[in-house]
């Protein structure tokens, strides 16, 4: 279904790549494609940064070496934060935890002890998420999260991918719990949506496995025989230059 016509849409510049949640089938099989590339040369695991490869060429996109807020993935005005997650279960994964960034009140708001008002401490957390995100918005019509659950032993992958919008800092309450973490709640539902911890500073944010995901699995390829390779790119002695 194409995007509806609207009076008020024409400062959009761009046309998103294809509608939210809906990964057209060629994505998905070359997604698959650069999954069993990387574990037919000898990967045992697909890292952030490998994911973020894979998912840019899927869409013909570029991923970014540094990003824009957090924009990974581009494309045309289009951007996406990439992410991967570990599960047991991918097709069964109903919530998952996602590391989202390092947020750091005492850098971005000069808090220097997060314990004085929790709930300030909370909102500074997510204060620096809205700003990425509007740094992001700035570039780009489009801003999506894109994420991967895996399990590298089964090849069973769950992806997905969500709108990436800010958070309104009154919605949510927060507090300390046993490890020392702080943890935000929905003051709605009083469900549990992020973990900040004060050390290291990293930001955790929970989602739910929407209908719209797209489970698959793929077959394990061989490993590539090191020496069969180099005959077939003809490597030769004289491709390496020593120097004294």
């Amino acid at each position: 279904m194409r995007p509806p016509r609207l009076r008020d849409t024409k400062h959009r510049k761009n046309t998103e790549l294809y509608p939210l949640g809906g990964f057209p089938k060629p994505v998905i099989y070359e997604v698959s494609r650069w999954l069993i590339y990387n574990f037919a040369t000898g990967k045992a695991n697909i890292s952030g940064e490998d994911w973020g490869d894979i998912f840019a060429k899927a869409i013909d996109g570029e991923h970014l070496s540094s990003p824009v807020g957090l924009a990974d993935v581009v494309i045309e005005g289009q951007a996406w934060s990439v992410k991967g997650v570990q599960d047991k279960k991918p097709h069964e994964c109903a919530s998952l935890r996602v590391i989202s960034g390092r947020n750091s009140p005492d850098f971005s708001y000069g808090i220097e002890n997060p314990h004085h008002n929790v709930q300030e401490t909370g909102n500074a957390v997510l204060g620096i998420w809205n700003e990425r995100v509007n740094i992001a918005l700035d570039r780009f019509d489009y801003l999506r999260t894109a994420i991967l659950i895996r399990n590298v032993n089964t090849l069973e992958f769950t992806l997905f991918e969500e709108e990436t919008h800010r958070f309104n800092v009154n919605e949510y309450r927060w507090e300390v719990n046993k490890r020392g973490n702080f943890e935000g709640f929905d003051k709605t539902n009083n469900q549990h949506k992020f973990t900040w911890q004060p050390h290291g500073a990293q930001f955790t944010i929970k989602y739910k496995v929407p209908a719209s995901a797209i489970r698959f699995q793929i077959r394990r390829p061989p490993v590539l025989d090191f020496e069969e390779t180099m005959a077939q790119i003809g490597f030769e002695n004289n491709w390496v230059t020593i120097k004294s």
